[in-house]
């Protein structure tokens, strides 16, 4: 893409993104208002200039992605959030699965694409599956397939084993890390503020418990994605605290490595009567982000909730990354996702070259992976 002017062409049409692009010429940090007035902007496309320059500061023409594979061991879930496609609780007659160490074994080896590096584990709140269920997962996967980073469990769910087991997280945390956990995903955040928490996942785990988790993965030198969940019934404030939230996390233990911006899909959910969130608000939402956390290395455009050309994109809007192969990918489909459950790393590539940016195979933890 090349080295950027200072402004963009004809310069900013909109003052107060002016202003703003001037107080990161002087290296000032950005602050509520600031991000506020940039999700309020008119102009997207010098916000999405003033992002990409951002971007291109950090990682140059490079994006990102891996070749992973995606398990989801069980939808048998307690807490039945409103928000919610994927789950279903234990009463339910139809549409649960639950499956057993050994038929994630097997459903491991057979979606394995050549060149893997990665499984990602994540699934329900489920009342009864005990801690061995999960450190069995974990050992038996390392020794079948250990060249693989396992990438597993929410806050959400390291915080209902603390509670069901009985256990400080820190030893939950310890005995998976022994077991071969290698990093946990971003999920479960949604957003901070109580209330809007309250309103679509009132059983969950509260913000703090969720960055409470993280905090200690970090500690233990556990490395953690984080995301936001945005276009259901948030305000802009919202989204603006929540990433800022996240940010001062960071700036204590520095444990993050990426940001999802997850799109919401309505469908087959207690809010499906709202619409879901325009293009516009998908590459405004990636290109605030890589702005306001500027402590965190990796935006990422997940293409299963943004969509191909979405998530394509957001590659000159602040991400800095495609996510990856991600092979069955189940809890945006059941929400009504029409992305393709998986992809080849060609047609990953060809997304990336065709935006005008190079294609980087990294591992989990955002090292570049050789090609044969």
């Amino acid at each position: 893409m090349g080295t950027q002017p200072d402004t963009p062409l004809g310069g900013f049409a909109d003052p107060a993104l002016a202003a703003i692009a001037a107080r990161i010429a002087d290296g000032r940090r950005l602050d509520r208002a600031d991000g506020i007035a940039l999700f309020n902007t008119p102009d997207l496309l010098g916000l999405g200039w003033l992002a990409n320059r951002a971007r291109e500061a950090r990682h140059g023409n490079q994006t990102f992605y891996n070749i992973n594979r995606h398990i989801n061991y069980s939808n048998i879930c307690i807490l039945a959030c409103p928000i919610c496609s994927f789950s279903r609780r234990p009463e339910d007659t139809d549409g649960q699965w639950q499956y057993s160490p050994g038929e994630i074994f097997a459903r491991a080896a057979a979606g394995l694409p050549a060149g893997a590096t990665e499984f990602h584990i994540v699934g329900g709140i489920h009342p009864s599956l005990p801690f061995e269920y999960y450190t069995a997962m974990l050992r038996g996967l390392r020794e079948r397939f250990p060249s693989m980073h396992l990438k597993a469990f929410t806050a959400v769910e390291i915080a209902d084993f603390s509670r069901r087991f009985a256990m400080p997280v820190e030893d939950v945390l310890k005995q998976l890390i022994d077991a071969g956990l290698g990093s946990m995903p971003g999920g479960g955040g949604e957003i901070f503020n109580p209330a809007i928490r309250h309103k679509i996942a009132p059983n969950k785990i509260d913000g703090e418990t969720w960055l409470g988790v993280h905090r200690t993965a970090h500690r233990l030198g556990l490395p953690t994605n984080c995301s936001m969940l945005y276009g259901h019934v948030e305000s802009v404030e919202d989204r603006v605290d929540h990433l800022l939230a996240l940010r001062c996390l960071q700036d204590e233990t520095g444990g993050f490595q990426a940001f999802i911006a997850l799109a919401f899909h309505p469908r087959n959910n207690r809010f499906s009567h709202l619409p879901p969130p325009t293009g516009a608000t998908d590459l405004r939402t990636i290109a605030v982000s890589r702005l306001l956390l500027d402590n965190i290395p990796h935006i990422k455009a997940y293409w299963v909730m943004l969509g191909l050309k979405t998530a394509q994109l957001a590659q000159i809007f602040g991400a800095d990354d495609m996510d990856g192969t991600v092979v069955e990918e189940t809890i945006t489909h059941m929400a009504g996702g029409q992305s393709p459950q998986s992809l080849t790393v060609a047609e990953l590539e060809r997304l990336v070259q065709d935006i005008g940016r190079t294609p980087v195979q990294r591992d989990s933890v955002y090292h570049a992976v050789a090609r044969p």
